[in-house]
């Protein structure tokens, strides 16, 4: 009953991944707000989440297995919230503050090394800091900073029962 019960918490990290997913899409395709750099760090995080569980749903991982996935889901999710908590930020500060103009991502991954690819993209630039669309005046990087945390509690939940399942004493039947 345990690895059921694994499979159906990765079927759902995917799924609520993917909830998420079709929603900046839709925020992208609908309406037409264009995704910052920024934004777009948080749908390579998401992205790999949800493949990360998707494929911890069809292998169905045991023991170490199962927290091999978990980590790696906690990590991306962590990767996600940092991005969205980054922009986030780069919301409240001062215009003067921030740096203005910004190549567009397919010149910075052509002229620039992995770090200075990092630090131009989290440096932000003013497309990250305009709050084009709220709900619950909740701005879009902020509801990303929810929808994260609340990834990040199922990894979290993931490995913690990985965690006490390899504790529980071998000759009991985890039911």
């Amino acid at each position: 009953m345990f690895l059921a019960a694994s499979r159906f918490i990765f079927f759902l990290a995917f799924v609520v991944g993917a909830l998420v997913m079709g929603g900046t899409f839709y925020l992208e395709y609908g309406p037409g707000l264009k995704p910052c750099s920024l934004c777009q760090v948080q749908r390579f995080f998401l992205l790999d989440f949800c493949l990360v569980n998707l494929v911890a749903f069809a292998h169905g991982p045991k023991g170490f297995g199962m927290l091999c996935y978990s980590l790696a889901s906690m990590l991306f999710a962590l990767g996600g919230a940092a991005s969205a908590l980054r922009q986030v930020w780069l919301q409240e500060l001062a215009p003067d503050q921030l740096m203005l103009c910004q190549p567009e991502l397919a010149c910075i991954w052509r002229d620039m090394s992995p770090s200075e690819i990092i630090s131009m993209i989290y440096r932000g630039s003013e497309d990250c800091t305009h709050i084009h669309w709220t709900i619950f005046d909740l701005s879009i990087p902020e509801l990303s900073l929810l929808a994260f945390i609340g990834l990040l509690v199922l990894a979290i939940f993931q490995i913690s029962r990985s965690i006490a399942r390899d504790k529980l004493p071998r000759d009991c039947d985890v039911k």
